[in-house]
């Protein structure tokens, strides 16, 4: 059992409340109009493998019956009862200090729950924390659910905690993970069933279907023009043009339905949300939070703002293209243009490697990659590592090892058309091995072929110089710059009003405003 970080707890409270205060109304309304059966799909459907208590005294979860025995079908889901809405208005409203000494309906807080369970349930935290100790002051100072160790002058320590003992205020730590615990658990459940009470009560949420990308197709058809083992067939510039105009209209849409269409921007949020770099394990195993509404705000910013990243680099690529269709330009402007090319298209590289390498490492979780701690890039995102080698898997999983061999940074551009080359033969020869990857996978797969396929036909057609970090960077030191300002910003900007719930972005109005009030933090930024 790891420990509790208090400030995770102290964030679900905060989100909770504000749940609470946005949606209470509604969440009373609804919640009287269900069925037993309507409530009991609410409780499960946050639930892990749909598994909750049936009752208090349900032991077949281990210890989940001692730490809140209260969350259980039995007592939450009989149609005339009001048992979960007494717990979420005591939950949500009172502080987490309130919450330590006083319980629902005069029963015990959660520092008296934890203390009977242990006396009569044998309840206990694996490790001793020797001298170690918990306080649960006022939350409001920031101190409340702190662990300290005393290293010397023990026992004259001690005797000066004597009253914050006695008054329940500070307890050994073995105890007090286990008090944090059943808050941390509490705070979870009642976060994830609002909103699943809010999604099955809704009648007014937008219902339209999210338009498919087809990627798998799309994805197929790249990957098999890259899997030509000949020398390509040089293509002509206007037909290299015609295809970068056809994938800058095609970016441009994807933006305009982006602010059109809520279910649009409410995909693109969840894909945003639970790809984040963060949730990889790091490298001792530890996960940073999942259900927390904190990075909700900046999910919509990063959707929004790499559609619209995309579509500026794919327009200014389309202009350069066109601008060395001209016959008449001079080779030193064609030398220009070039050079800017070559460093916009590293750009768009870059960017699609990362989305895919952020996305197979999400979907891969612990077995392939680790988070390293501390460590960000400048869009602000966890560093990820590489467990073992791609290598080590070519026989094993020659799938995931080609597409770890794409995820490498150290895989350049010129290299990774032959490990695309490798993987449309594997999917060429073995169908079924495109069934293995999640949507968003084969979505940011489809956009890193493209790039490397539409490098793979310009070089046929012209001379593209190697990347440079002096000339030509007129446009990519912008976007960087652009981009640092940007990150600066997500975390400043604040969209919970409409965005929480993610799905409460299909409510009339609630995407409008969200993208209304972003455009006015980045305008006011």
């Amino acid at each position: 059992m790891e420990t509790v970080d208090p400030g995770f707890v102290e964030e679900l409270h905060a989100d909770l409340a504000r749940k609470y205060r946005t949606h209470a109304a509604k969440l009373e309304t609804a919640w009287r109009s269900f069925d037993k059966s309507q409530r009991t799909r609410c409780l499960k459907a946050g639930a892990a493998n749909g598994d909750i208590l049936r009752h208090p005294l349900d032991t077949s979860l281990g210890n989940v019956y001692k730490f809140i025995p209260e969350w259980n079908i039995r007592d939450l889901t009989e149609p005339d009862s009001d048992r979960l809405l007494d717990l979420l208005k005591h939950r949500a409203t009172l502080s987490l200090e309130e919450q330590y000494f006083r319980g629902l309906d005069g029963s015990d807080g959660d520092h008296g729950h934890i203390l009977t369970m242990m006396r009569t349930k044998r309840l206990r935290h694996v490790a001793s924390f020797e001298n170690c100790f918990t306080t649960f002051m006022d939350s409001r100072t920031s101190r409340y659910g702190r662990s300290f160790r005393l290293l010397r002058d023990i026992d004259e320590c001690l005797f000066d905690l004597e009253p914050a003992f006695r008054a329940g205020l500070c307890v050994s730590q073995s105890v007090g993970e286990l008090i944090l615990q059943r808050q941390l658990y509490m705070m979870q459940c009642l976060n994830i069933v609002v909103e699943d009470v809010l999604e099955v009560d809704s009648r007014t949420r937008n219902q339209s279907q999210r338009p498919k990308k087809s990627s798998d197709d799309v994805t197929l058809s790249n990957l098999a023009k890259l899997s030509v083992q000949d020398v390509p067939t040089k293509v002509a510039m206007p037909d290299i043009a015609a295809d970068a105009r056809d994938r800058s209209a095609t970016l441009l849409e994807r933006v305009e339905m982006l602010s059109a269409e809520p279910v649009v921007l409410a995909h693109a949020t969840n894909m945003a949300f639970f790809s984040r770099t963060g949730l990889v394990p790091d490298e001792k195993g530890r996960s940073l939070p999942v259900h927390t509404d904190k990075h909700i705000s900046g999910a919509v910013s990063e959707a929004v703002h790499g559609e619209v990243q995309a579509a500026a680099i794919w327009a200014y690529i389309t202009r350069l293209v066109e601008a060395l269709e001209v016959s008449d330009r001079g080779r030193t402007y064609r030398a220009l243009i070039l050079q800017e090319l070559s460093n916009v298209c590293q750009l768009e590289y870059e960017r699609t490697q990362a989305l895919f390498r952020r996305h197979v490492a999400t979907g891969a979780g612990p077995k392939r990659f680790k988070r390293i701690s501390n460590d960000y890039d400048n869009a602000g995102n966890a560093r990820l590592a590489m467990k073992g080698k791609p290598e080590d898997l070519t026989r094993s999983d020659p799938l995931f090892s080609y597409l770890l061999r794409l995820c490498q940074p150290s895989t350049a551009l010129s290299n990774a058309t032959d490990w695309m080359k490798r993987l449309g033969d594997l999917y060429t020869a073995h169908p079924t091995e495109r069934e293995r990857l999640e949507e968003r996978q084969a979505d940011a797969l489809f956009d890193l072929a493209v790039i490397v396929g539409f490098v793979q036909d310009l070089s046929s057609a012209v001379t593209l110089p190697s990347c440079s970090n002096k000339k030509g960077r007129a446009f990519v030191k912008r976007s960087r710059e652009l981009e640092a300002e940007l990150t600066a910003l997500k975390t400043e900007i604040d969209l919970r009003d409409y965005a929480v719930p993610i799905d409460n972005l299909l409510e009339p109005g609630m995407a409008e405003g969200a993208l209304a009030s972003l455009e006015e933090g980045v305008r006011g930024g």
